[in-house]
């Protein structure tokens, strides 16, 4: 996505890479950044809110991909994992401690120990060793490498980035190139306007299904 913006043009997509490392980090952190934007401007209330049939929440979403970027450059790294399985199936719940700023605050520690994990790695082929008798990988694949990982870190960041966009537009109704332009600071332009806060006719209720303005079909907003 490339949106103009008078002079020039800001743009939202990865710049140019110089190799393979630099471009598998860059659209990992380009998910993050869009994962990011989707909980621009969000109260508290909203942070937890499950507007969809899902149960997902923006801010599980955010609790989520941090654990789980951690979890696999552990492995990468040969650390052992100090996470319980009771950590494991609360991963998406929000605690009375979960806040937007603590949440984004550790999305952006994890990001900072994935950078530092990476660059001590010389090969991107070096194995991963897969765990054994583990029921969510095949127990055929006796390790992965660290492209892999990465690759597949990316994959996950980006389903998750699109469902909080969903979830966020069933919030409030905003949109991702508006909280892309608000949250980075971009002017108006003929192509997009930067998100603010403002009512919407659906905006009450949010642990409840997304409800469509009064008169607008359903299916069109």
């Amino acid at each position: 996505m490339c949106l103009s913006a008078g002079v020039g043009q800001l743009d939202a997509n990865v710049p140019p890479v110089p190799d393979e490392r630099s471009g598998l980090l860059g659209f990992l952190a380009q998910q993050r950044r869009v994962l990011r934007h989707a909980a621009h401007g969000l109260t508290e209330e909203q942070l937890r809110a499950t507007p969809t049939v899902s149960a997902l929440s923006i801010g599980g979403l955010l609790k989520h991909v941090a654990f789980t970027e951690r979890g696999w450059l552990d492995r990468v790294a040969g650390r052992p994992d100090p996470r319980t399985n009771p950590e494991y199936d609360r991963q998406f719940e929000l605690g009375d401690a979960d806040t937007l700023e603590s949440l984004l605050a550790d999305l952006d520690a994890a990001a900072a120990e994935t950078e530092a994990t990476v660059a001590a790695v010389d090969d991107l082929g070096q194995a991963v060793p897969a765990p054994a008798n583990h029921p969510a990988f095949a127990p055929d694949v006796a390790a992965w490498s660290v492209r892999w990982v990465l690759l597949h870190l990316i994959e996950d960041l980006a389903r998750h980035a699109g469902q909080a966009d969903i979830i966020r537009e069933s919030i409030d109704g905003a949109r991702a190139e508006e909280l892309l332009a608000a949250a980075e600071g971009w002017p108006a332009s003929s192509s997009v306007t930067p998100w603010r806060p403002r009512d919407r006719p659906w905006d009450s209720g949010l642990g409840a299904k997304h409800q469509p303005a009064p008169g607008v079909p359903l299916g069109t907003v």
